[in-house]
């Protein structure tokens, strides 16, 4: 089942705002298969708790939301 690229740019949106709140972000940069990619930014940045959040937080919700979604990973 292909990844609906449209509805993963909408929940990586709408989870944004948290990061926002904290001086973070993230940007979409695209599908490796079924594999979001993702780059954070801001305080995500070297931030020591940018793993958990990637994994416990994006990558919980999006892979909830988009079931064709087995993983997100934060590239440079």
């Amino acid at each position: 089942m292909a990844v609906d690229e449209a509805k993963v740019k909408n929940v990586l949106n709408k989870l944004r705002g948290n990061l926002q709140a904290d001086g973070g972000d993230l940007e979409y940069v695209g599908l490796k298969g079924d594999v979001v990619q993702i780059r954070l930014q801001g305080h995500c940045v070297g931030c020591m708790h940018a793993q958990q959040t990637l994994k416990l937080g994006i990558e919980r919700i999006v892979k909830q939301e988009v079931p064709s979604v087995k993983g997100v990973e934060a590239v440079d």
